[in-house]
């Protein structure tokens, strides 16, 4: 079957566009992006074990490098449905010469879009995020040497359930009647079951709970991943240290604050020979010294950045709320956040350090 191919040929709209002389800050910054990373190195993550467009018969597939960059597309952009994405690719001049389309080719409609998610694994976005940062990594940044380690408490998309509840709709999705709609056909829609209520500094939440990890040096999310609300923290822990382990260079320092301070954490992190930038806090039996107190505050001058990824997301890109009603589907949405968070910074960096006359 193979893949559509691009339409490079200039339109009469194409050419009087050329013509126009119009600062276009988008289309810009888009063109300076395209150069940042090495996408035919993407590309070929994406085609490994990928089905789509093996078939010589039916209709032309696209290829997965171009949805995969309308999805980014999307988070940059703060474009919060398919619909609507689908309409500014039809739209934006922009859009299209990042795509590598002309004016005259129609969008994928926006179904086109939710399927391929479907077809995408968070062991994928792993080796895509990993390729990434070691692109930078190659082009002189020192990333992973320390990471900031936290959480935080992610909405749900649907409405707020019971305890009770939420177990009946558990035990009824477990049987054969629950897995089919009143038609009797296979659920396409399926109510929250994954979530469940937590209480924080006296407030109680419905939803998820995102654990990230964050190098300290320049703000890359290395490890990102969603647990129901109730989890503590500090169950992922080891989680997002040892996934956070992209590079070739050896990660040295772990920072994280009081919650999760504990014997566990302390000794996980001595085993496998990273520095503990833990933040204490008062046991029963004793309270902090000023050395504590102090060596306290100079973390916490370090560990800030993991919660300015979780501040940025939440301006950008309503990172506070789940978007879908399952963990998985929710799983491949922040990974799309984490390498569209990824480029754009690794974007930044170098764009200052180019005006700064520093090499990368």
């Amino acid at each position: 079957m193979g893949f559509k191919t691009k339409q490079k040929n200039l339109t009469f709209s194409d050419f009087e566009k050329s013509f126009k002389g119009k600062k276009n800050r988008s289309l810009e910054t888009l063109q300076n992006m395209e150069k940042t990373i090495s996408w035919k190195r993407v590309e070929s993550i994406l085609l490994k074990d990928y089905p789509v467009g093996q078939k010589k018969e039916g209709n032309k597939a696209y290829p997965p490098l171009f949805l995969f960059k309308c999805l980014l597309l999307q988070k940059w952009f703060r474009i919060k449905s398919d619909p609507e994405l689908e309409s500014q690719i039809n739209d934006r001049e922009s859009f299209q010469t990042f795509l590598g389309i002309s004016s005259c080719q129609a969008s994928p409609d926006h179904s086109t879009f939710s399927i391929f998610r479907k077809r995408l694994t968070k062991a994928k976005f792993e080796v895509i995020v990993g390729e990434i940062l070691n692109q930078f990594s190659d082009q002189g940044l020192k990333i992973n040497e320390g990471v900031a380690i936290d959480a935080r408490i992610v909405k749900s998309a649907g409405r707020p359930a019971s305890n009770k509840t939420l177990e009946k709709r558990k035990a009824k999705r477990q049987t054969p009647e629950g897995k089919l709609d009143k038609n009797g056909n296979p659920l396409k829609y399926s109510r929250d079951i994954e979530t469940n209520w937590v209480t924080k500094n006296g407030k109680h939440y419905y939803g998820l709970k995102e654990h990230a990890s964050v190098d300290a040096k320049y703000g890359f999310v290395l490890a990102t991943v969603l647990s129901p609300a109730s989890v503590h923290d500090t169950n992922y822990f080891p989680y997002c240290t040892l996934y956070s382990r992209h590079i070739k260079h050896a990660m040295t320092i772990v920072y994280a604050d009081k919650g999760y301070h504990g014997e566990p954490n302390r000794s996980f992190l001595a085993m496998n020979n990273f520095k503990d930038r833990i933040m204490r806090k008062d046991e029963k039996n004793a309270k902090l010294t000023e050395y504590e107190k102090e060596r306290n505050k100079k973390i916490s001058k370090v560990r800030y950045i993991v919660e300015q990824y979780f501040g940025l997301s939440h301006l950008h890109d309503d990172g506070q709320r789940a978007r879908f009603t399952t963990i998985d589907k929710n799983h491949i949405d922040i990974c799309f956040r984490q390498v569209a968070f990824n480029i754009q910074r690794g974007f930044s960096i170098f764009k200052k350090q180019k005006k700064r006359g520093v090499a990368a």
